[in-house]
């Protein structure tokens, strides 16, 4: 598959099976994040690999919208400095939680982002230090239904190329 094909075709996927990841496949993700290009290579990561249940489960309980992150085979917490005082440390992370979840997806693993609004909770939880914060997490499982991964997309689910592009000016 092209990279332009994996781009295209990955879809966020939100319930797993209870089959594990190899340990091959997870380090060929991890690696993908640690590959990430960033600013000035400043590299503001740290990835904590969670495969205990009790841990997913109580991560998932920090974001609004993280239930997922209970039911994956492999959650990864994407820890950094406190991107708030210095934005390209969210755009790095971005990038490199990208590259892990395209990876996934051409090994046929389905992923999908959490935000963690508890961030104190989570700190606690993973046990990171104060100068340290975990705002995102990244569910990586094999999709509980396996033609998720392979789904066309939704009608309508992405804006037409038209209307976000502009050429020179507005």
């Amino acid at each position: 598959m092209s990279v332009y094909e994996i781009v295209r075709s990955k879809r966020a996927i939100r319930q797993f099976s209870d089959q594990p990841m190899p340990e091959a496949d997870l380090q060929a993700i991890l690696n993908a994040g640690r590959w990430s290009g960033s600013s000035k290579n400043n590299q503001p990561w740290h990835f904590i690999v969670l495969r205990q249940r009790e841990r997913l489960i109580a991560l998932s309980q920090c974001g609004q919208f993280a239930g997922h992150l209970a039911g994956a085979a492999v959650g990864i917490a994407l820890v950094t400095g406190d991107w708030r005082e210095r934005w390209p440390v969210a755009f790095d992370l971005g990038r490199a939680a990208q590259n892990m979840m395209l990876v996934a997806h051409e090994r046929g693993i389905g992923s999908v982002m959490a935000n963690i609004y508890e961030i104190d909770q989570a700190r606690t939880l993973l046990g990171l230090p104060d100068h340290l914060m975990c705002y995102a997490a990244i569910s990586f499982g094999y999709p509980a239904i396996a033609d998720d991964l392979t789904r066309p997309p939704q009608p309508g689910a992405k804006r037409p190329l038209a209307d976000i592009v502009h050429v020179e000016r507005w």
